[in-house]
């Protein structure tokens, strides 16, 4: 399975840069643009403060669910569209390495962009604002991002294919999408706002001294638990006959 997998993470990874005008202007639309924005860009607009500012774990962890909620909607919806999901269907690969290699695919870019934007960040403020010392996020902030940034690839390229397989069109499963994360963002704020001062209080507190990492730690098990569901869901749509049907 693991070569079929693989098969099907190299065949996404293709069509992403070859969609975009050409593996030239895949490599600068998809890869490039995003590189130089966050990784060259803001840093040096943004100076020292890019790589020590605290909210840096949070920016930086939920980054891949923007970039993969981008592109996940022509995960089975685009295969739908170009009339190329029968023959994927119909060949001799799984089901779990078609379903999960496009996942895999997805995360990978979110993740893999995000991780070497933070790095590339890095060596643009050390570069263009030179202090005594060299500027480097702490490690429980690379910690964090690196772990964040998978779980929340995941989150998006898990959810974003369970309705990409349910929708009958690119346009709609971007829809959806976009409405479920806009609900996702608007439902976190409403929260925050509704707390009453005491668990705000509180909330302040997880976050620092002591109780972060256990913080850390309840939110990483939250966000797996979340992911497990939507892979599952996933994973109990994925019908061969009934998607070569729809």
């Amino acid at each position: 399975m693991l070569a079929d997998l693989v098969t099907i993470v190299w065949k996404e990874w293709k069509e992403l840069l070859l969609s975009r005008g050409g593996l030239r202007g895949g490599l600068v639309s998809t890869i490039g643009i995003p590189l130089v924005m966050l990784g060259i860009y803001l840093p040096w607009q943004n100076g020292p403060e890019w790589v020590t500012t605290p909210l840096l774990p949070v920016a930086w962890s939920w980054l891949p669910l923007l970039l993969v909620g981008a592109l996940v909607a022509d995960s089975f919806a685009g295969e739908r569209e170009r009339k190329t999901l029968e023959t994927l269907l119909a060949s001799r690969l799984s089901d779990r390495a078609i379903l999960f290699g496009k996942m895999a695919a997805l995360a990978g870019y979110g993740w893999g962009l995000a991780v070497s934007s933070l790095l590339l960040g890095t060596v643009t403020v050390n570069a263009l604002h030179r202090q005594e010392r060299l500027l480097l996020p702490g490690a429980n902030t690379v910690a964090v991002i690196v772990v964040f940034g998978l779980l929340s690839s995941l989150l998006a390229a898990s959810g974003g294919v369970l309705i990409s397989l349910r929708a009958t069109s690119v346009r709609q499963a971007a829809q959806i999408n976009s409405l479920a994360m806009l609900a996702l963002i608007l439902g976190a704020v409403a929260l925050a706002k509704s707390l009453p001062p005491s668990w705000g209080a509180r909330l302040a507190a997880a976050f620092t001294g002591p109780n972060l990492v256990r913080t850390e730690l309840v939110a990483a098990a939250g966000l797996i638990v979340i992911d497990a569901a939507l892979i599952a869901g996933a994973v109990a749509r994925f019908q061969r006959a009934r998607l070569i049907l729809d």
